[in-house]
């Protein structure tokens, strides 16, 4: 097995654009490719998933906090492939914080003893790009940069003279180019890209990028500089919940899971269903319910004319049913849906409206400490997690979680948030269920227990 990061100088610099390309040519070459994301990102995935055939997984330092645990989500995967492709996040010494190795891909890459292919952004540069590398391979020796990879250049005659810059001043060599063409990027939105279930020729596009570097990419010279290793990873024993059966919405709405959360719980026993809240009339029978976050201010209309399903949905919470709702749930979970001037009925099991906003509201990484029992955590339980998320819930619902923001050993930000009706649990949290070794075990005894 072999394995590369593509990481970049900064963001926007076009690493998932050129990951995806690199990993439809893997692909045409006919390696089994494993995709990792570092980082919270759920949409990056879905494009990795859509490429490669197999699910990908992400790799992130706060939401897991076990370097053991974290390790383990790679390596279980990573047996099954020729090669693992990483995406990094942000600028590659880019985490939480001022500390280079936390919550970074430098850090993720060093704790797998991962290559980085650097991605490096060429429009409009010549020599200074040499500055750019030379900076990133000398400001941490233990980082193996094994090469780079030029992006946005305008010809044959831009990228040779950037390549002999770069050959001149620094020891890094260069793989080749991704040449500036319209039509191949990829179309973004409040989150970042635009899922790719919404994209009618997202395949066209990243195969349109993978023929490109077919022809200016030395596809061979990365594949040997990348060493072969042997990953050998037994599957530890978990607690059966067989008795136990998890419904989570699927569509174009609400499909903001990790996968690895879906697979703990079938390591647990559990059975997995899934369903529609915009095209199902009705909730499948279930012992717990999980609404992903999504894009529901996008379908809100389709949601809100599905009467039927808002109406079992209520139902179920009102019989005592568990259910857990992240972001875009916590939102389809609310009375309304406001959005210029339109007032879209929903749920309603939380008394609350959510509406859009021009920025972000909350971003990053945070801690969140429970007030009072709920059904992810007892009184004075802390999970971790992250927001993401351009609307706000306003409610006079009672909150459960004091939430804290930490960055460099400081908390920067405190708010509360999440609400807990009968056993119903709504926040703006994307939770990772690894988090711990007893979050997700706790989590199904309650629903055991309760059911």
């Amino acid at each position: 097995m072999k394995k590369v990061m593509i990481a970049a100088a900064s963001s926007g610099s076009g690493k998932t654009t050129i990951t995806l390309g690199l990993m439809k040519l893997l692909q045409n070459r006919g390696y089994r490719i494993q995709p990792y994301k570092v980082g919270p990102d759920y949409v990056d995935t879905e494009y990795h998933t859509r490429i490669t055939g197999r699910a990908s997984r992400n790799l992130d330092m706060f939401l897991v906090q076990d370097n053991a645990r974290m390790r383990a989500l790679f390596e279980k995967e990573a047996q099954k492939a020729d090669i693992c492709v990483i995406e990094g996040v942000m600028g590659l010494f880019d985490g939480l914080g001022v500390e280079k190795d936390f919550c970074s891909s430098a850090g993720v890459a060093k704790q797998l003893d991962c290559p980085v292919l650097l991605v490096v952004n060429g429009q409009s540069a010549s020599t200074s790009v040499a500055a750019v590398i030379k900076g990133f391979a000398e400001f941490d020796p233990d980082l193996n940069i094994c090469g780079v990879i030029i992006n946005k250049v305008a010809s044959e005659t831009h990228y040779q003279l950037i390549k002999k810059a770069v050959e001149k001043y620094t020891n890094v060599p260069v793989f080749g180019y991704l040449k500036r063409e319209k039509g191949a990027e990829l179309p973004s939105r409040q989150l970042g890209l635009v899922p790719d279930r919404e994209i009618n020729n997202v395949t066209e596009k990243i195969l349109q990028v993978a023929e490109s570097l077919e022809r200016t990419f030395g596809l061979d010279q990365l594949l040997d500089r990348l060493p072969n290793e042997q990953v050998r990873f037994t599957a530890p024993h978990y607690p059966q919940f067989s008795d136990i059966k998890v419904a989570y919405a699927l569509d174009e709405a609400f499909h903001f899971y990790y996968q690895d959360n879906l697979d703990l719980l079938k390591a647990h026993g559990v059975e997995l269903l899934t369903f529609s809240p915009m095209k199902d009339r009705q909730l499948p029978e279930a012992d717990l319910y999980y609404f992903g976050g999504g894009y529901p201010e996008e379908f809100a209309q389709i949601l809100s004319e599905n009467e039927e399903m808002r109406k079992s949905i209520k139902e179920k919470h009102e019989q005592d049913a568990f259910i857990l709702a992240e972001c875009g749930g916590l939102m389809y979970l609310g009375a309304t849906f406001n959005n210029d001037e339109k007032h879209y009925p929903m749920v309603g099991i939380f008394d609350g409206a959510s509406k859009m906003t021009s920025g972000l509201r909350k971003f990053g990484y945070c801690y969140g400490k429970a007030t009072q029992e709920t059904l992810i955590g007892n009184t004075g339980d802390t999970v971790v997690g992250h927001e993401f998320h351009h609307s706000i819930f306003e409610s006079s619902e009672p909150t459960v979680l004091e939430m804290k923001k930490k960055r460099d050993g400081e908390v920067v930000k405190r708010w509360t948030g999440g609400y807990q009706k009968k056993n119903t649990f709504g926040s703006y949290l994307h939770l990772h269920f690894y988090q711990s070794e007893d979050f997700l075990l706790n989590l199904l005894e309650k629903v055991r227990k309760g059911s």
